[in-house]
């Protein structure tokens, strides 16, 4: 489409030729003629000068003479908006269910729904409007998934909560008699999990999105809008406010709650509850202030042993010369 199209759909102002035709999205880098590209972040704004795209979707206040740019108040938005402009969202072989997929009678599918081969619903699953089940996800007895809501291969929702009462040497299963919900458009990463509570519901609440490999033991609830990057684990009954980010290999023990707007680094294991709108980092997880000066304090461990060594040689030596003295 043309440039000034283009514009009209992501809402962002034209600073260049409007007739330019453009087909396609990619990285500043990559970029040739006729695609777009996007900037929003300011360490990769030096490509400004070399990128071979024909525009650029930019920030408000971003300016350059050498290719054509549509500034926008949110960038990241603005490219998101123009992939689905240029390049619109991935076609499915088939609409409806695939006769491959295995779905109890007493469950139901609302309408507009794609559902690929391998799926299993079991009995009274429900399942809203627009959904998409790729290939192989499992949804155990009574869950119940909203609408507009996507579920990558591989994902099992509701198996049984990993729970075990210890009696005489043994432990003994604990029947879990909850289920799982998926509140409306909730994305399920590939190979995720995500455990059917002991009494009452598992919770994935509306807007929350789970990559691939996430794990949510029985009984938690994930706040609305949460972001949970691969391969996050979360015990049981513990409680996510909303707008919750939480990076890769988290992980968060159970019957903790942790406020709306925490953000959690990568790797980083919380044992606490966290209050709302706190960035922590590290394990055990600790405010990121105080997590990046342990940090930095650690990367100077071997220049300080070096230094406590050579304080000791002086010590012995002064030690040893007043001992001659004596």
């Amino acid at each position: 489409m043309r440039l000034d199209q283009l514009a009209e759909k992501i809402d962002a102002e034209l600073v260049g030729d409007p007739a330019i035709e453009v087909t396609r999205l990619a990285s500043l880098d990559e970029a040739t003629a006729g695609a777009v590209s996007f900037l929003s972040n300011a360490k990769y704004a030096s490509q400004l000068a070399t990128t071979k795209a024909s525009a650029v979707i930019v920030g408000p206040k971003q300016s350059v003479d050498r290719v054509a740019l549509l500034k926008a108040k949110d960038p990241y938005f603005a490219f998101r908006q123009a992939v689905v402009a240029l390049h619109g969202f991935r076609r499915h072989p088939f609409s409806g269910t695939h006769p491959q997929a295995v779905i109890d009678p007493s469950a139901t599918v609302g309408e507009n729904c794609i559902i690929y081969p391998g799926v299993y619903l079991g009995p009274r699953v429900v399942v809203g409007d627009d959904c998409i089940l790729y290939p192989n996800v499992c949804i155990y007895d009574d869950c119940r998934v909203g609408n507009r809501v996507i579920v990558h291969s591989g994902a099992a929702i509701g198996g049984d909560g990993y729970g075990y009462a210890f009696h005489d040497g043994e432990h003994h299963k604990i029947p879990q008699v909850g289920n799982v919900v998926l509140e409306d458009d909730v994305e399920i990463g590939a190979n995720c999990v995500i455990a059917r509570g002991a009494l009452g519901p598992t919770v994935i609440a509306r807007g929350a999105k789970l990559d691939a490999l996430v794990m949510i033991g029985h009984g938690v609830r994930v706040g609305e809008h949460s972001l949970l990057v691969a391969q996050v684990g979360i015990a049981g009954s513990t409680v996510l406010g909303h707008h919750v980010t939480m990076a890769g290999q988290v992980g968060i023990a159970g019957h903790l709650k942790i406020g709306d707007g925490v953000t959690v680094g990568a790797k980083s294991g919380v044992m606490n509850d966290i209050d709302p709108g706190q960035i922590v980092m590290g394990a055990p997880a600790l405010p990121d202030k105080q997590a990046k000066r342990i940090l930095l304090a650690q990367l100077q461990l071997p220049d300080i042993l070096d230094r406590l060594r050579k304080l000791e040689r002086q010590v012995e030596q002064m030690d040893a010369s007043a001992d001659s003295e004596s």
